[in-house]
């Protein structure tokens, strides 16, 4: 799964409607942190899918991300029918993330 945050066009107003399972991945391409958390996100959803990914590219004036109240990068937010049910903050391995993914039973 290479780097490839994108500038996005959601709203919270749009991720609270989502429906099914999402994560929400809040970071930068040239972010060394994201860059690193990559592979235990990219093999902890592999085993799950059902789930979608959307990697949001996060910033300054970047609404969405302050919405979530995002710090650090990468944040991912675990979501089930747009409500937020665990969030993982700068991941290096699997485990924290396949955690937040069990509390959703996916």
């Amino acid at each position: 799964m290479p780097s490839d945050y994108q500038p996005s066009n959601l709203t919270r107003e749009s991720t609270d409607a989502l429906k099914g399972i999402h994560v929400l991945m809040f970071g930068a391409n040239w972010c060394t942190h994201c860059q690193a958390a990559e592979s235990p996100t990219q093999a902890a959803l592999s085993q799950h899918p059902n789930v979608t990914l959307l990697q949001i590219e996060d910033g300054k004036g970047r609404p969405l991300g302050r919405s979530f109240a995002v710090k650090l990068w990468p944040t991912l937010i675990v979501l089930r029918n747009g409500q937020e049910v665990d969030r993982v903050v700068r991941p290096t391995d699997i485990a924290p993330i396949e955690a937040a993914l069990k509390k959703l039973g996916a």
